[in-house]
């Protein structure tokens, strides 16, 4: 089994870059940035980092923030703003937001859009969330996504729906262990960073180079 990598960082506009190609120098392969959030919200960073990132020759992807609306809503909403292309990985960022916090069925029907829309099926980025209103049935709509788990510990838990993390947030760039820093991030030079279960063959496979996207990773 290959040991996983480190070459993947996701971003908001509450994240400041001074230089995509430092990133790229520093070992970073690919960034996964905010996009959008509901179905109003857009992160006013994205449409011109995205240019950016694939100037200085990194892969590119871009995720949604969930909140209890429609999930189909959600994700035409989401494509509207991304109009994904082959290479741009797409995740749903299912996690706590309060009050409007998306539910499992929203999420169900986000997913669905997305690979209804795009012919496939989006990440699921979510913390002890999902888990925990998951608990040990097996969600049959949400295993056909890649699992995208964020633990700031030694090692990412992973709910009975997927048989293995395929990306893991191992810090937020304070908590979990390190390392941290990232050239071309400003302020602290921290940022979220992601570890991928696998080669970057694999890697490349899943972001859709070098070939269409495979299943959710299996060990």
């Amino acid at each position: 089994m290959t040991d996983p990598i480190n070459v993947v960082i996701d971003l908001s506009h509450y994240n400041e870059v001074t230089s995509f190609a430092d990133i790229k120098t520093s070992g970073i392969v690919g960034v996964i940035h905010k996009a959008t959030q509901g179905t109003t919200v857009v992160d006013p960073t994205y449409a011109s980092r995205r240019p950016q990132a694939f100037a200085a020759g990194l892969w590119w992807g871009a995720y949604h923030f969930g909140t209890d609306a429609d999930g189909t809503a959600q994700a035409d909403y989401f494509l509207s703003i991304v109009n994904p292309q082959p290479t741009d990985l797409l995740v749903l960022d299912f996690e706590e937001n309060g009050n409007a916090t998306m539910t499992l069925q929203q999420a169900e029907q986000f997913v669905t859009e997305i690979y209804n829309q795009t012919g496939r099926y989006p990440g699921f980025y979510s913390d002890s969330l999902a888990g925990s209103l998951l608990g040990q049935t097996v969600n049959q709509t949400l295993r056909q996504c890649w699992l995208w788990r964020a633990e700031y510990g030694a090692s990412p838990v992973v709910p009975p729906t997927w048989p293995t993390w395929t990306m893991w947030q191992y810090t937020d760039g304070t908590n979990g262990d390190g390392p941290y820093q990232v050239s071309g991030i400003g302020g602290p030079g921290t940022c979220d960073r992601d570890k991928f279960n696998g080669s970057i063959d694999g890697l490349a496979r899943l972001w859709g180079y070098g070939g269409p996207p495979g299943p959710p990773l299996q060990l």
